[in-house]
């Protein structure tokens, strides 16, 4: 009686330090006045194949997405790598995360995300058309967390990243941070609750050499550099709330249920439901569907629509079959664009 006592006070803990953050709702009339909206984009191929709808069950590497609390779930050491491609945009996102455990509850975390634009031609004002050679843009992100099991039903965690955007002239770095919390029930531990605040942090500016501009005085031959400020723009916080259940047909079958709430505070909210069904804990198959409300004008704010679909094969190896190498692959529709492949290799020892 003890022990459930202190989990329920652990978990109402953890509530009401989330619930007490500044609050968040769907506010279509900002949409595209965000920076930084590379956190946007989710790199990780599991997730991906039922459009995040699994904040609430999330575990391993990929929660230092979705949900932080669920790095905890890490057995001892988990490495993972993804490619994301978006063909019609042309764009590619690479990923890679660690986790590592430490002591009996704790898990370190570290993960880095780059988005490769390729090669972009320069312009001018005098030379609109380009033909002055290339340059490479810059997004990329790093994050370190920690994340703890305080008990066998209460999981939370804290990451902190550190948001970097340029070009050879120009430059903006940001930092932010996510907090999620995750709790498990039922008779095994099939009913799964988890909120994850994301995002949350000071604006970004951009500076450097790139916004100086040079003039001629009115009167007289002197030159002089003016150099223009560029404004503010608020990292796009949101918080998602999420549940899921695990029906365990036998031993050999799982089938699960689950569903995310995304509050978006510069676009409009996302509602996520998903299916998964497991075969022998080895053979994972999944897909979602992500539903936005239009605004007035019948617009969608964000590019992520529709369907989503992936699929997951872990191969045990190592004494007692207790390491394991799995291959995800996801793919989620979009609009515009013709959608998002993604792939993954994850080694957990």
């Amino acid at each position: 009686m003890k022990r459930f006592a202190s989990h329920r006070l652990a978990l109402a803990a953890a509530l009401a330090a989330l619930v007490t953050m500044p609050a968040l709702a769907g506010n279509p009339d900002r949409a595209g006045s965000a920076g930084a909206t590379q956190l946007l984009l989710n790199p990780w191929a599991r997730s991906n194949g039922w459009g995040l709808a699994n904040t609430a069950s999330l575990r391993g590497v990929e929660a230092m997405y979705g949900n932080i609390a669920g790095l905890s779930l890490v057995n001892r050491t988990e490495v993972a790598f993804s490619n994301m491609q978006l063909p019609g945009a042309g764009l590619s996102l690479n990923s890679v995360g660690l986790g590592q455990k430490l002591g009996a509850s704790g898990v370190l975390g570290v993960t880095a995300t780059v988005l490769s634009f390729g090669e972009l031609e320069v312009t001018t004002y005098d030379v609109p058309e380009g033909g002055r050679g290339t340059f490479r843009p810059n997004m990329s992100n790093i994050g370190i967390a920690y994340s703890k099991s305080f008990s066998n039903s209460i999981f939370g965690g804290l990451l902190i990243r550190v948001v970097s955007e340029s070009t050879s002239s120009v430059r903006s770095t940001g930092v932010c941070f996510d907090a999620g919390i995750h709790y498990v029930t039922g008779e095994k531990d099939n009913v799964h609750f988890g909120i994850a605040l994301k995002n949350v942090g000071p604006a970004m500016s951009f500076s450097g050499d790139g916004l100086a501009v040079q003039g001629l005085l009115i009167a007289g031959s002197d030159q002089l550099t003016l150099e223009q400020r560029s404004g503010k723009s608020e990292i796009p916080s949101l918080l998602n709330i999420g549940a899921a259940y695990d029906w365990h047909i036998n031993e050999v079958h799982r089938l699960t249920v689950a569903g995310t709430f995304i509050s978006n505070s510069f676009t409009q909210d996302q509602a996520i439901i998903g299916l998964e069904y497991a075969f022998r804990k080895m053979v994972h198959l999944r897909g979602g569907y992500t539903y936005e409300k239009k605004d007035k004008s019948d617009v969608r704010a964000t590019w992520y629509t529709g369907p989503s679909a992936g699929l997951s094969v872990d191969f045990p190896f190592g004494e007692e079959k207790k390491s394991t190498v799995a291959l995800d692959y996801a793919y989620r529709s979009t609009n515009p664009f013709s959608g998002i492949h993604c792939l993954g290799i994850r080694l957990s020892f």
